[in-house]
């Protein structure tokens, strides 16, 4: 298989990033991302199209699959994909209405399929808090709770209904999502399981996905107003920085070690970095006319992207 190596200088130029891209093959439908902790460790990421879990390995660039459903009429389409502590990968299946996890070295599969009858959820990302307790959302106005431990799920209904999308912990354990449909992230209660809502400062802006930095303040995609907003909460206030460009969509964002701020920008299909203390966005383009890049993710020098529309995974390397 072979890789590409390029050094891509942003637009903003302040600095070079090496960036490899790793082939994957076609028809399955990258979704999500999720970088094993480890420096070279596998690269998880979720196959909607083919309902596989994809293992990426950064060193040789071989690429794996693991079927998640099994016979005859089984169904898997997985659209989010993290790790726990222990390094096995999470999934949420939304063609099986169940939460997937894979045991690393056997590829074992294990299924925690939702209540027959609470429907279908479309479920879309998912969050280990402070207690290992993993805290998934499904577009159809659901969020949920599953404890590994026990095996007890537990599902609420969202806020306005429909729209729970992405979702993130602190790094205190704290858990937030983002309603899509309904314009507002929601930090939930651990214990209670009540989430309660906040609002942005832009009406109808479509927060979508959603990710903290290291002192616990949430940044937030904005899709419908193509911004990436700060909410810090120690004191409520909120920060909104415009991505570049005449009509941008951000779709997902990402905070790396040094708290700079990864987003995907789909209008112009770029990618951008944001220095939250100048306010200035590096911009870099992929190889691709068309990336459509979902759920970011990375390590200590590394951001990790999914080309959805290229068949392909990216990494941004930096020092």
């Amino acid at each position: 298989m072979k890789l590409a190596l390029l050094l891509l200088l942003p637009f903003a130029a302040l600095a070079q990033v090496t960036v490899r891209e790793y082939p994957v093959p076609a028809g399955h439908g990258i979704h999500d991302v999720w970088a094993d902790r480890a420096p070279d460790g596998p690269v998880w990421f979720s196959a909607q199209a083919s309902g596989h879990l994809g293992i990426l390995d950064p060193k040789t660039g071989k690429v794996e699959f693991v079927a998640l459903a099994t016979g005859r009429n089984a169904s898997s389409a997985p659209h989010g994909v993290i790790a726990a502590a222990d390094g096995a990968p999470w999934l949420t299946d939304g063609g099986q209405n169940a939460i997937v996890r894979v045991e690393p070295k056997t590829r074992a599969v294990k299924r925690w399929r939702l209540p027959a009858e609470s429907g279908y959820a479309n479920l879309n990302t998912a969050a280990f808090d402070g207690r290992g307790v993993l805290w998934f959302t499904g577009q159809s106005g659901i969020y949920g709770r599953l404890d590994p431990a026990s095996g007890e799920l537990r599902l609420f209904d969202a806020p306005k209904a429909n729209g729970p999308y992405g979702i993130a912990a602190t790094p205190q354990g704290i858990v937030y999502f983002a309603s899509l449909a309904g314009s507002y992230i929601a930090r939930v209660d651990s214990q209670s399981g009540r989430a309660t809502v906040i609002e942005p400062p832009t009406p109808r802006q479509g927060a979508r996905r959603v990710w903290s930095d290291s002192r616990g303040n949430i940044f937030v995609a904005e899709w419908n107003a193509g911004n990436i907003s700060r909410y810090e909460p120690a004191n409520g206030k909120w920060t909104t920085w415009k991505a570049p460009g005449p009509a941008p969509r951000v779709y997902a964002v990402y905070v790396d070690e040094t708290d700079k701020v990864w987003a995907s920008e789909w209008s112009a299909q770029v990618m951008l970095r944001l220095d939250p203390a100048s306010g200035k966005f590096e911009t870099f383009r992929s190889s691709s006319a068309n990336a459509n890049v979902r759920q970011i993710h990375g390590r200590a020098g590394e951001v990790w992207t999914p080309e959805s529309a290229s068949d392909k995974i990216v990494a941004y390397r930096y020092k």
